[in-house]
C-alpha cells in the first residue's frame, strides 16, 4: 500500500516514499511520525528497517530519524507475536523528540575496503551511525576483583555509568551504496543543526 498525501499531510515527500519503501506497515508508521513531527519543518530524516531471524519466528523493526530546525525526532515501531495483550501479531510504535540542544554526540564510523585503492568521493561500503543525547543513564555494575585469582574476599562492586544511544549500522552489500549515501547526509544534515544550535546559545 502506498502512503499518499491525503493519509499523512504532514509530511514531506521525500520522507513519505522512504516510508513507504521500507515496507513496515507504512500507514502506522507514517502516522506514528507525523504526530510526532506536530507539523514542524524537515531538515532531513533516515528510515531504516531491520529484520531479525531467531530459532522460530521473523521479527522486523523501523526507525525513523528526522532532523527539525528544533528537535530530534526519533521514531520506533516492532512487531510483537500473540501475548497477553493480544490473540494476533501486533505491531507497537513510540517517539522520541530531543531538543537538538540536548544531543551530545553523533558519530560516525567508516569501513572501506581496500583502502589503497579508495578514492574520493567512493563513500564507504559499511557505515554506523550513533546518536546519544543523554536523555536515559544505566550503570551496569558486577563484582569487583583483585589481581589475586585465588582471593576469595568481597571487593564490593565495580560499575559503569552510560547514556542510552541509538546505533544504526548500514552496510552497501545488504543495503546498497544509496542507503549508506543517505545516512551519511542524514548525519551531515543533524551535524549542522547542532552546531547552529550551539552557536546561537553562544550569541
Amino acid at each position: 500500500m502506498s502512503v499518499t498525501h491525503r493519509e499523512h499531510p504532514g509530511l514531506p515527500s521525500p520522507l513519505r516514499r522512504d516510508i513507504d519503501q521500507a515496507g513496515y506497515y507504512p500507514a502506522f508508521v507514517g502516522d506514528l511520525v507525523a504526530t510526532g513531527l506536530g507539523g514542524e519543518e524537515v531538515l532531513g530524516h533516515l528510515v531504516h528497517q531491520e529484520t531479525a531471524f531467531d530459532a522460530e519466528e521473523i521479527r522486523r523493526h523501523v526507525t525513523v530519524l528526522v532532523v527539525t530546525p528544533t528537535r530530534l525526532l526519533a521514531a520506533h515501531a516492532d512487531d510483537h507475536t500473540p501475548d497477553a495483550h493480544s490473540a494476533t501479531v501486533y505491531a507497537s510504535g513510540s517517539t522520541e523528540a530531543v531538543p537538538l540542544a540536548q544531543v551530545r554526540t553523533v558519530v560516525l564510523q567508516h569501513m572501506v575496503v581496500d583502502p589503497a585503492k579508495y578514492r574520493a568521493g567512493d563513500g564507504p561500503r559499511e557505515l554506523t551511525l550513533t546518536i546519544g543525547w543523554g536523555s536515559v543513564q544505566r550503570i551496569d555494575l558486577e563484582p569487583a576483583v583483585c589481581a589475586d585469582p585465588q582471593c576469595e574476599a568481597d571487593h564490593g562492586y565495580t560499575g559503569a555509568m552510560s547514556t542510552d544511544d541509538i546505533v544504526i549500522r548500514i552496510s552497501a552489500e545488504a543495503e546498497g551504496g544509496d542507503a549508506v549515501a543517505a545516512a551519511t547526509e542524514f548525519a551531515r544534515v543533524l551535524a549542522a543543526a547542532t552546531g547552529q544550535q550551539l552557536r546561537t546559545a553562544a550569541l
